[in-house]
């Protein structure tokens, strides 16, 4: 295992072996790193903390999705914006949910070919613009 300084300005721990790909390793120290700078943020810009609080709470209050889909678009959509915080808060959410690990795969499959359509069709933009 190496060391490395973190985004968060902590020490964050790698691994380099074969059980793990991600570079955390250590997703509770790092979510609790998440949140002890989201308070610092919240301090600074309190506005736009409190607005973006209400526009999570008011998308886990769907009528027509349970719990456990909300969560498997959210791991699907994370894996597709790169988001290390929002993949920590929606695996953890997913599982208290009931979510398996085999549903979780299904649904990052679905990213994964979603992802590749996209680089399919912005190539065929890309030829478009290349012309003739």
């Amino acid at each position: 295992m190496m060391s490395g300084r973190g985004v968060l300005g902590g020490r964050a721990r790698f691994v380099c072996g074969d059980d793990a790909m991600s570079a955390i390793k250590d997703w509770d120290a790092y979510s609790a790193a998440l949140r002890g700078r989201g308070k610092e943020f919240s301090a600074l810009h309190p506005e736009l903390v409190k607005a973006f609080g209400a526009l999570s709470g008011a998308s886990a209050k769907t009528q027509h999705l349970d719990a456990k889909t909300r969560e498997l678009i959210a791991l699907a959509v994370t894996v597709t914006t790169g988001c290390d915080g929002c993949m920590d808060a929606h695996v953890r959410k997913a599982k208290a949910a009931g979510a398996t690990k085999e549903e979780i795969a299904e649904a990052l499959g679905v990213a994964v070919a979603l992802n590749a359509g996209a680089a399919f069709t912005r190539s065929l933009h890309v030829l478009d613009a290349v012309g003739d």
